[in-house]
């Protein structure tokens, strides 16, 4: 079973584990970067499966003042990762809609969730399309290691 939390003092040892293959580290940054960045409009949060945590995320309230793509008042997903001895088991499609059922009750302000994902990192973006998310016709150009495509999904109301 996949859960979402917030990150704790608790997690903080073991979010340090996390591991991303090397070329897949341009895409979402390390553990270091996710635990140094702290901010009101960042919220941190973490994937566990059964006690193992196996990757995090940052859900991002301000992500609509930042890019333009995405509409007034959704949330953004940002450095979503999954650890690298996790991937390619359904794990990530797993955790993505974990998230959304766990948006639905502790985000329910929010009606959208928005992201964008490298052009080149298909691993996320057929997780991200298994997951239900929707992907644009246009992409983001704006992306430091490239185009990205958009992505969006409903966050369901309770």
């Amino acid at each position: 079973m996949v859960v979402i939390e917030k990150l704790s003092p608790s997690h903080i040892a073991d979010v340090k584990k996390i591991q991303l293959a090397p070329e897949q580290i341009r895409f979402a940054g390390t553990s270091d970067e996710f635990l140094e960045d702290e901010c009101d409009t960042t919220h941190r949060h973490v994937i566990r499966r059964d006690d193992t945590l196996i990757g995090y995320f940052k859900l991002d309230l301000a992500y609509d003042k930042k890019y333009e793509y995405c509409p007034a008042g959704a949330l953004g997903l940002r450095a979503f990762v999954i650890d690298k001895e996790y991937q390619g088991k359904g794990l990530g499609t797993a955790a993505v809609k974990a998230l959304l059922a766990y948006l639905s009750v502790h985000y329910a302000s929010y009606p959208w969730l928005y992201l964008g994902v490298n052009c080149q990192n298909l691993g996320a973006h057929t997780c991200y399309v298994k997951a239900g998310l929707t992907v644009c016709e246009d992409k983001y150009l704006g992306g430091p290691a490239g185009p990205q495509y958009i992505m969006y999904g409903k966050i369901p109301s309770r």
